[in-house]
């Protein structure tokens, strides 16, 4: 990147998300606004049900039907949220690349994992048959996935593997922003640190952007530039990373951080 332009950055503006259900509308996104420049990583934290994957699904257009969105979001200057179906699905992928939660529903069960590259290899990029073999065992490599894992299937890998399989799957066409929505649910602490080590090293290496979403905040503050605290669809404090995690200015996230104490002194 030129050192003299601005940053390459992820746009979401004034952003809000209804869903309407039961006879009544639930306002999962309310006015919020973030930006994610390439080479860094934002921290999307709060309890389950704060709107986090809502607002992380909406940037590549992937809510359940029946959603309502207000606002705009903006890839490398072009705004995206305006995009119809098809113009969209030339923007996943190869600029704006999912993670999601739980690596399982990333993959055809009968499908191998190489099989589920090639597949991708082929719709997006165009790469030839005879290159395809290389370019997996590339990209397994990247996500220090064992060569041999590309041969199997979904359920014959460990919850770890799958995981860097997913992250195998969002490298192939050279995103300049990836989108993780709790990429280390069920997975145990160390093979959590691991797998997050390695997606944050891709990050920073390949200068890609990446919106971390998770409900670990000592997680998102080790690996994140910044953090964004959600609750009830709204951002309640936004800062750097070691500012947000331990000078906490709102009494929500004084709250996070007081029960993360709590429970590491039980631990004890």
């Amino acid at each position: 990147m030129n050192g003299n332009a601005p940053p390459v950055s992820l746009d979401i503006r004034d952003w809000s998300v209804t869903y309407a259900g039961g006879g009544r509308q639930v306002h999962a996104v309310k006015n919020c606004s973030l930006s994610v420049a390439r080479g860094k990583i934002v921290g999307l934290v709060g309890e389950s049900g704060s709107g986090k994957s809502t607002l992380l699904m909406s940037v590549p257009k992937l809510l359940p039907a029946g959603a309502v969105t207000s606002g705009r979001i903006f890839c490398a200057g072009q705004e995206i949220s305006c995009l119809g179906e098809e113009e969209i699905n030339r923007w996943r992928w190869r600029r704006v690349a999912l993670i999601p939660q739980g690596a399982m529903n990333s993959f055809t069960p009968h499908l191998t994992i190489e099989r589920h590259i090639y597949e991708v290899l082929e719709c997006h990029l165009g790469i030839p048959r005879q290159d395809r073999a290389e370019k997996a065992a590339e990209l397994a490599a990247m996500a220090e996935l064992e060569r041999d894992a590309l041969y199997r299937y979904p359920h014959e890998l460990s919850g770890g593997q799958k995981q860097r399989a997913a992250l195998a799957l969002a490298l192939a066409c050279a995103p300049d922003f990836l989108l993780a929505d709790e990429p280390t649910t069920a997975l145990d602490v160390i093979t959590q640190k691991d797998v997050l080590e390695t997606i944050a090293s891709l990050v920073r290496e390949r200068g890609m952007g990446l919106l971390l979403v998770t409900h670990d905040l000592p997680l998102a503050a080790a690996a994140s530039d910044s953090l964004v605290v959600m609750k009830d669809g709204e951002f309640v404090e936004q800062g750097p990373s070691r500012e947000v995690s331990h000078s906490p200015r709102h009494p929500y996230t004084r709250k996070l951080v007081a029960a993360i104490m709590d429970m590491d002194g039980e631990r004890r």
